[in-house]
């Protein structure tokens, strides 16, 4: 292990140490170092930041529990949303994109639409959770909503964390094993229940967390990673209510639609934006019952999103 430098001195750049990023508030890290040693607190150098939770950092330790990063390591891949005015990070080096949803309170198919979007973009397997099967008076409805995921291909998982906790492990753990999965939803689906399973002592981590960062006793909206006891990880976020691909090109979009993709290709224009151009391979498809005319007006209001300028 590097000692670290007096407080306030620096290291030199041959000194640098690596670690990950395992929790994310404001402009406050929390940094497990690769070597065998206690998480800091770092904060980046520079104003404006690009840090992650999940990105493998390079950084200077500048006292016994804290340092600077000085560098990000190279990602495989960097999952955010945006919109014309500002992004958010959720995660970087992601395999697998685990969204939450609830049979109540109603969730969001457009959010789901979204997430769904973003994870193909960036390269990620996708796995639905539909949590609080129990309500018996809304599950009908929240299958009949998510069959058409289903026949896209898309995993969709039945449970319910609080009322029969045992089902989590024998249905997620598998699908969890050496990953990298981060948990997303909206708040009230059932999340930090789920978390509570599936990660060992995650209250008293989620404490421990927030007291490193300094982020105040009653904060808890902020990312953090968890490791699993069968190996892999799981990065919990707080709920959102948007989620905006604005940094999305219109051809990563077309491509990321699971159900446009037979049919990109076979357009009469080769630069087909598939909104109302004659000969559209995709609009046929949605003409003829092939494509679900709401994931073509998903796709339209996202290419709309995406052409907005800030003037």
């Amino acid at each position: 292990m590097t000692r670290g430098a007096p407080r306030g001195g620096r290291v030199s750049a041959s000194e640098r140490l690596t670690g990950t990023v395992i929790a994310a508030h404001g402009r406050h890290y929390l940094v497990m170092p690769e070597h065998d040693a206690p998480m800091l607190q770092c904060f980046p150098r520079g104003k404006k930041s690009e840090v992650a939770v999940g990105d493998r950092v390079f950084y200077e330790q500048s006292s016994a529990d804290q340092g600077v990063i000085v560098e990000i390591g190279e990602r495989r891949n960097l999952l955010y949303r945006s919109d014309q005015f500002k992004s958010k990070l959720f995660a970087a080096n992601l395999d697998q994109l685990l969204i939450v949803l609830a049979t109540e309170p109603h969730f969001s198919e457009d959010l789901l639409g979204r997430a769904l979007i973003a994870a193909e973009a960036h390269g990620l397997e996708s796995l639905i959770v539909l949590n609080k099967i129990d309500v018996e008076s809304a599950l009908a409805l929240a299958r009949e909503r998510l069959a058409p995921y289903r026949e896209l291909g898309y995993t969709v998982i039945e449970l319910s964390a609080k009322m029969a906790p045992g089902d989590v492990h024998p249905q997620l753990d598998a699908r969890l094993k050496d990953r990298s999965t981060i948990l997303l939803g909206q708040s009230g689906m059932g999340k930090s229940t789920l978390v509570n399973l599936l990660v060992p002592d995650a209250d008293a981590a989620t404490r421990e967390i927030s007291s490193a960062l300094n982020s105040g006793r009653h904060t808890t909206t902020f990312t953090r990673l968890y490791y699993l006891p069968g190996g892999g990880s799981l990065i919990d976020s707080p709920g959102f209510q948007e989620f905006g691909l604005h940094h999305l090109s219109e051809g990563q979009l077309e491509r990321a639609f699971a159900d446009f993709r037979p049919y990109l290709g076979h357009c009469r224009f080769y630069n087909c934006h598939h909104l109302q151009e004659p000969g559209c391979a995709v609009l046929e498809a949605v003409d003829g019952g092939k494509i679900r005319p709401e994931r073509h007006a998903l796709y339209a209001q996202l290419v709309h999103e995406a052409s907005q300028i800030v003037r």
